[in-house]
């Protein structure tokens, strides 16, 4: 068997095999890319030049990875501000035909050298993993794709295609590959997404995996808060994609996990996130950022409750991972059964003594209910039959409505969030673009 035979590669997702010697190809298309709306700048044109590689040959059952190599980005770096190194990281969707259809999900790493002004973007090479479950030739054709920047703040350019985009490499399947085949298409999966927004890697046309979750409310954990004097329940870690209100980070990715401890007929509650969800746009004091969220209330009751966590106790550094402090709050039910507890709306409170910045965060999608609890109704609890009541928090009560108090002030404040965002910021360039924040110099401030 020739070095370019099959080589085989053990990993977590399974075996992964090329059964034939690599291919590259590159394609050009004209690309549209759209700046963040906080800009309010129009859409950029350029041109987009892609190299896709791939094995040339395989068979039913292989799986094989594909490689989107970004030739030329659609504009330059503009002459404004140097990008910093390993701030840059792209996602991107490939078009599946011919004797397959669907999308592959694309994914780069947070990679990239210090780019400086009115310089070409750098951006780092893109991978996917291809299911082959069919016989016959695959083509693969590079599609959309999304620039996220982390510093000074996590933003996004998102670029598509303004004309027919040419095949880009094509892959000759035969049977008798490893695994049954299902006749059904190609299975594309395009790794996990983790840090910073991924938008743009979204997949359909067959299985899909990528850093979402769906399904609807599922229990978690032991949890019978009824009967035989159990008083402390521990939810299950759930992932959850939050989309947050400019100014803040775009997106925030993060498992969270919904306890409780019984207190007569209430529940403490305590929520914890993953460690280093997001990075400080700025160098911030003691006592400057402090979290909250809206806990999500299903099954026989419904409504809000509102966990807060303290201020930060140290100092921030720009730029580094921030831990979000454990938040706690306590739930009085409203109805008599089983309640179910989900990750809510989170909510991002900056103060430096003036007017705070406030930054609600929606849940992406469906999420799963971290916790079950049996319950009964108390008095001024939650509402169990209709409406969207919040149920007061620990700390400080919330107001009613579905996203809790916080989270209502940071949407109705959208407007006065945007103005902040776009009276003489910071300027950062991406894909020809000014984009324009001020939130984060007065934090510098």
């Amino acid at each position: 068997m020739s070095a370019a035979g099959v080589a085989l590669m053990l990993g977590g997702a399974g075996i992964l095999l090329a059964a034939g010697p690599a291919q590259a190809a590159e394609v050009s298309y004209k690309t549209e890319c759209i700046p963040p709306a906080i800009s309010g700048l129009p859409p950029v044109q350029g041109t987009t030049k892609v190299e896709i590689t791939a094995p040339a040959e395989a068979k039913v059952g292989d799986e094989v990875e594909i490689v989107w190599k970004t030739v030329e980005a659609a504009s330059r770096n503009p002459d404004v501000i140097d990008l910093e190194k390993d701030t840059v990281k792209p996602t991107g969707v490939v078009k599946v035909g011919g004797a397959a259809s669907g999308t592959l999900a694309m994914e780069g790493p947070r990679q990239n050298p210090p780019i400086p002004k009115n310089s070409p973007m750098v951006l780092p090479d893109m991978k996917g993993k291809l299911k082959l479950e069919k016989a016959g030739e695959i083509t693969l054709t590079p599609d959309k794709y999304t620039i996220n920047v982390s510093k000074p703040m996590s933003t996004d350019t998102k670029c598509s295609p303004k004309e027919a985009v040419a095949v880009a490499a094509k892959i000759k399947v035969t049977e008798g590959g490893g695994g049954s085949s299902s006749g059904g298409g190609t299975t594309t999966s395009g790794g996990t997404t983790s840090g910073g927004s991924t938008s743009g890697g979204s997949t359909s046309g067959g299985s899909t995996s990528g850093g979402s979750t769906s399904g609807g409310s599922t229990s978690g954990g032991s949890t019978s808060g009824g009967g035989g004097g159990q008083t402390d329940f521990a939810g299950k870690e759930v992932a959850v994609q939050f989309s947050c209100q400019s100014p803040g980070p775009a997106n925030i990715t993060s498992k969270v996990t919904i306890n409780a401890k019984k207190n007569g007929g209430a529940f403490d509650l305590t929520v914890k996130t993953a460690k280093g969800v997001m990075d400080s746009p700025a160098p911030l004091p003691a006592g400057a950022l402090k979290p909250s969220m809206a806990v999500k209330l299903g099954g026989a009751d419904s409504g809000t409750v509102k966990v807060e966590g303290p201020a930060n106790a140290a100092p921030l550094e720009q730029g580094k991972p921030v831990d979000l402090p454990d938040m706690k709050g306590t739930y009085k039910p409203g109805a008599t059964g089983k309640a179910t507890l989900s990750p809510g709306t989170l909510t991002i409170n900056v103060s430096l003594g003036g007017s705070p910045i406030v930054i609600p965060c929606q849940v992406k999608g469906a999420v799963q209910a971290s916790l079950e609890l049996d319950t009964s109704k108390q008095d001024g609890g939650a509402s169990g039959g209709g409406g969207d009541t919040t149920a007061t928090g620990g700390t400080s009560g919330g107001t009613g409505g579905s996203g809790g108090g916080l989270a209502e002030t940071g949407a109705e404040d959208d407007g006065a969030l945007r103005a902040l965002a776009l009276v003489a910021g910071t300027v950062i360039l991406l894909g020809g673009a000014v984009f324009t924040f001020t939130p984060w110099a007065r934090l510098r401030r």
